[in-house]
């Protein structure tokens, strides 16, 4: 399953600034794990968004511990909305592109 991780600022950007290295870190594990497939800050700079793949049977699970996980969630410094979605037109690309490593 895909989801669509949208993430909020609830500080001010010089606040949340002092943890984008910590974030970003946490964000190449997620890749590293297969979970994120993109990801970037929203122009203007209000928040961020994550394209995830997640396990069909854990997605509530995994996108928890994935928002929980965040050093920007557990410094209170931002907030997350999951949506997990369901792609139709460009299923099978997305599919192929971010086929799971083996």
């Amino acid at each position: 399953m895909y989801a669509i991780a949208i993430i909020r600022y609830r500080r001010p950007l010089d606040e949340v600034s002092t943890a984008v290295d910590e974030h970003r870190a946490y964000l190449k594990g997620l890749m590293d794990q297969g979970l994120l497939l993109a990801s970037g800050p929203l122009d203007p700079r209000s928040g961020g968004a994550l394209l995830l793949r997640v396990p069909d049977g854990a997605a509530a699970a995994t996108l928890d511990r994935i928002r929980d996980g965040d050093p920007y969630t557990q410094r209170g410094l931002a907030q997350y909305e999951l949506l997990p979605w369901v792609p139709v037109f460009g299923k099978e690309e997305l599919d192929r592109v971010f086929a799971p490593k083996p």
